[in-house]
């Protein structure tokens, strides 16, 4: 009678955790001997032929035709992993062995911390992402807006990157353009990759920026004020007269909020110069829990045939005007000029947390 043999070599496995694996063995001529199921690592004998003999439940055997005998593991563990071996109880003995490898899918770690952090400008902020998994994870960070993350070292020096590797993410002296929702990333080749979602909120207090300082029109016509605000936490925003009468909106006043990204809004007043009574100072105003900020833009009405406004300086304004004279400027504008001539010259400081830019020359006809 010929001797037994293997009809094919055994394969080895790798398997997802809690998954299914079944190792064959094939053997020819097999006549009165026995097949056994042995777990190499510790030379537990695990089946006999069609027989189990662990108390692993997991575990069993099929003989399903006269050559074909398999070991199947249901719900894969982590201690399942290791060299398994079929073995023919022949003279000499005969025998095969296959590896079993289980890998793990990544999985983040909770931390204490939730989902936000909340951090002043200027302050350090860290966001740590622990992942485990088997092989062990590789953690990355992006940005959810698809903006280059900022990196500074010791000395402080700026650098952009798409993508940030480390388990740990340091912001040195963070500033408003970094806030936003950040993506720590786990992955390691075992679908499916992971992700945690962390909101930087940066807090600062209320700027404000006015680019036309003042402005006009004739009697009778619209106008719209115009201020950009930055701030976070949201401000509340509103409009007030100098004598800090607040504006409400009606047929005469009309107000937008119109978001420019998560901490900048600009802020429009459109009014209707009806009489001499709506010229003078409207105040731009916001406020938060950090503190508060206001801008102020002169209104003036006019009937001449055209005047023009001369910007010169941006945080001290000085205005050169010319009027003809049937449209004369308010008193409080007019002022001895550093040239000792007819020109009539205000000077007005800038307030404090409001910055000016150059504002746009107009003209009216």
């Amino acid at each position: 009678m010929p001797a037994p043999s293997f009809g094919s070599t055994m394969e080895n496995i790798t398997v997802i955790k809690g998954r299914d694996a079944s190792f064959t063995c094939v053997v020819l001529n097999i006549g009165p001997h026995r097949v056994a199921w042995i777990k190499a690592d510790d030379k537990g004998i695990l089946a006999m032929h069609d027989r189990v003999l662990t108390n692993n439940a997991r575990l069993s055997v099929l003989h399903s035709d006269l050559h074909t005998w398999t070991l199947h593991i249901r719900d894969v563990h982590r201690s399942d992993r290791g060299v398994y071996m079929c073995q023919i109880n022949s003279d000499p003995m005969l025998s095969q062995t296959a590896s079993l490898e289980v890998v793990i899918p990544p999985d983040i770690l909770n931390e204490e911390g939730g989902g936000e952090v909340l951090i002043p400008e200027g302050g350090m902020a860290r966001l740590s992402c622990k992942a485990r998994g088997f092989p062990q994870p590789r953690v990355t960070w992006r940005r959810e807006d698809g903006q280059d993350i900022v990196i500074r070292s010791g000395s402080l020096q700026k650098q952009k990157v798409p993508i940030f590797e480390g388990e740990v993410l340091t912001f040195h002296k963070i500033t408003r353009s970094e806030m936003g929702a950040y993506l720590c990333i786990a992955s390691n080749n075992v679908p499916p990759s992971v992700s945690r979602r962390i909101v930087v909120n940066v807090h600062f207090y209320p700027i404000i920026q006015v680019h036309n300082q003042l402005v006009g029109g004739p009697l009778g016509s619209n106008i719209t004020l115009d201020c950009m605000v930055e701030a976070s936490p949201k401000p509340i925003n509103y409009w007030a007269r100098e004598s800090g009468e607040i504006i409400i909106p009606n047929d005469k006043y009309r107000m937008e909020e119109i978001d420019v990204n998560t901490y900048t809004t600009r802020l429009r007043l459109h009014l209707r110069l009806s009489s001499s009574a709506d010229e003078g100072g409207y105040k731009c105003c916001s406020k938060n829990s950090i503190g508060d900020s206001e801008g102020t833009i002169t209104v003036y009405g006019k009937s001449s045939s055209s005047s023009y406004c001369y910007p010169i300086s941006a945080d001290v304004e000085y205005f050169l005007y010319i009027f003809s004279p049937l449209a004369q400027p308010p008193k409080e504008w007019r002022r001895k000029n550093r040239w000792g001539d007819g020109r009539i010259t205000t000077k007005r400081l800038a307030r404090s947390r409001t910055l000016s830019t150059t504002p746009t020359i107009r003209h009216w006809k």
